[in-house]
C-alpha cells in the first residue's frame, strides 16, 4: 500500500548548494570542476524517466504524488525489459536521445558514467549505506544516487539445523562448514549446501568469501588487478573443499524452480540468495514453510562482508530537464518514499532511516539483510569489469570442477586481467 507524502518535493531540494566534483567528458577524459547546483523552488515542466522491470511498471503510480507536491511538472515513465536495457541506453547515449533520469543497475555504473551528470553536492546521501554509495563512485567521480538496495545472505533451514546440532546460525567459516556437513550426516540431507560451481557470474557469487577473507580484487587507487594473492586464492581453497568433500553438488540442476525446490524438500538445505528469494521461497513451500527457514550473515573469517548491488537513480547530462530531474531524484531518496516504495515493490530501501518502519523492523529476516548491509562490497566500478569477470568465471569453474589449485588459476587469470587492464 502507498501513503500519499505530504511535504513538498521543492522543499527536499530547496536552498540547493554548488560543491566541488568531478566528471567526464564525452570522449571519456576526465575533467576536474564543480558539479552545478540545482535552482531551488517547485519542479516544472516534463521530466522523462527509463526504469526496468517492476520498477517500471509501478512508478507510474509512485510519482502521482511528486506531481501533486509540484503542480507544474510531469513525470513519463517508460517501462524497459531488464534485458534489452542495457541496449538501450547504449543506443540513446550514441544517438543523443537519452531521458533526463534512468534506474541504472550499479553493475553497469562504470558503463555508462561518461553520460551521467555528476551529482550536485546539495544532493543529500547522509542517510544511505555507505556499501550502496560506494557503488555511485566512477573514477573518483560521484553519479546520481542509490535508490534501492540489494545483498546476498545464507538461507539455511532452521528446522534441519537444529537436528544437526545447531540451535543458532555459526558465526564462523569454521562453525558454517561443520553445519553444513552435520545437516547431512545429522539431519539426512543429500547435501549440505548450494553453491555455484562455474558457469556466469559465478565467481561474483563467491565474492561474499573473497572479502571476508581480506582480499581486494585492486589495489588502492584501482590500478591494478591484485587476483593473484595469497588472501584470494585461500578463500577460494575454502569455497573448493565443499565441492571436494560432497558437501556441495559439482553438477548442481540450473532449471527453473530447482533451487526452491531442493530447499523445500530438504535435501539442499543452505543457498545463497537476495531478499526478493523469501517470496519465492514462500511461495514453493507453501502456508507455513516461513516458520521452517531463517537467513543469516555471511561467517566471519577476517570479516563477513557480502556483495551489494540494487539501482542508482541516474541524471544525464544531456537532460532537457536537468534540475526538475534531480529533484525527484532527491524526492525518490526521502525516508518515507523509500518506504512506500518498499511496500509497493519488496525493494530495500537505500536511505538506512527507512528501515525504522515496522514494515521493515518487524520482520526478523529483514533485520538480518539491514544488518548484513552495514558489511558490503561492489565489484570495481569499470568497463573492465565485465571480462575480467567472465575470465574469473571460467578460473572457478577449473577450481570446483576440475580440482585446479586456487593458486594456479589465480596465476592464470592475474595474466588474462593484466591483458584486459582497467578500463580506465
Amino acid at each position: 500500500m502507498v501513503h500519499r507524502r505530504t511535504c513538498l518535493g521543492a522543499v527536499l531540494l530547496a536552498g540547493m548548494l554548488v560543491a566541488a566534483g568531478c566528471g567526464r567528458g564525452d570522449d571519456g577524459s576526465t575533467t576536474t570542476g564543480p558539479a552545478a547546483p540545482v535552482a531551488s523552488g517547485p519542479a516544472s515542466g516534463t521530466i522523462t524517466l527509463w526504469a526496468q522491470g517492476a520498477e517500471g511498471e509501478k512508478l507510474p503510480a509512485m510519482v502521482k504524488q511528486f506531481e501533486a507536491a509540484n503542480p507544474g511538472v510531469k513525470v513519463e515513465v517508460t517501462a524497459i525489459p531488464w534485458d534489452a536495457a542495457h541496449n538501450k541506453y547504449q543506443t540513446a547515449i550514441a544517438g543523443g536521445t537519452t531521458p533526463d533520469v534512468a534506474q541504472m543497475g550499479t553493475t553497469w555504473m562504470a558503463d555508462f558514467a561518461t553520460a551521467f551528470d555528476p551529482t550536485p553536492g546539495g544532493v543529500d546521501t547522509s542517510g544511505m549505506f555507505d556499501g550502496a554509495k560506494g557503488a555511485t563512485q566512477v573514477n573518483g567521480a560521484t553519479y546520481g544516487v542509490p535508490w534501492y538496495v540489494d545483498t546476498r545472505v545464507i538461507y539455511y533451514r532452521t528446522d534441519l539445523a537444529a537436528k544437526a546440532g545447531f540451535s543458532s546460525p555459526p558465526a564462523t567459516w569454521d562453525d558454517f562448514k561443520a553445519m553444513a556437513k552435520a545437516l547431512q550426516t545429522k539431519a539426512g540431507t543429500k547435501w549440505g549446501i548450494n553453491l555455484n560451481p562455474g558457469g556466469a557470474d559465478s565467481f561474483q557469487s563467491a565474492l561474499p568469501f573473497v572479502w571476508s577473507n581480506g582480499a581486494s580484487l585492486m589495489n588502492a587507487d584501482n590500478s591494478k588487478w591484485t587476483l593473484d594473492t595469497p588472501q584470494l586464492a585461500d578463500a577460494l581453497k575454502f569455497y573448493q573443499s565443499f565441492f571436494a568433500e560432497g558437501i556441495a553438488d559439482k553438477n548442481v540442476s540450473t532449471a527453473a524452480g530447482a533451487r526452491e525446490a531442493a530447499f523445500v524438500n530438504g535435501s539442499t538445505p543452505m543457498l545463497i540468495d537476495a531478499p526478493s528469494f523469501i517470496g519465492q521461497l514462500n511461495q514453493a513451500g507453501g502456508a507455513g514453510f516461513g516458520s521452517k527457514y531463517g537467513v543469516m550473515r555471511f561467517p566471519k573469517q577476517q570479516s563477513s562482508t557480502s556483495f551489494v548491488g540494487g539501482s542508482d537513480l541516474v541524471v544525464f547530462k544531456k537532460a532537457k530537464n536537468r534540475d526538475a530531474a534531480w529533484k525527484l531524484v532527491q524526492w525518490l531518496s526521502g525516508p518515507k518514499v523509500q518506504t512506500d516504495w518498499y511496500k509497493a515493490t519488496g525493494d530495500l530501501p537505500a536511505v538506512e532511516s527507512a528501515w525504522d518502519d515496522p514494515s521493515l523492523s518487524g520482520d526478523p529476516k529483514l533485520k538480518v539483510f539491514k544488518d548484513q548491509l552495514t558489511d558490503v562490497k561492489s565489484p570495481p566500478a569499470n568497463t573492465a569489469w565485465t571480462q575480467v569477470s567472465a575470465a574469473a568465471d571460467t578460473q572457478l569453474e577449473r577450481i570446483v570442477k576440475s580440482g585446479t589449485d586456487p593458486a594456479a588459476a589465480l596465476k592464470a587469470l592475474q595474466s588474462s586481467a593484466d591483458s584486459i587492464g582497467t578500463g580506465a
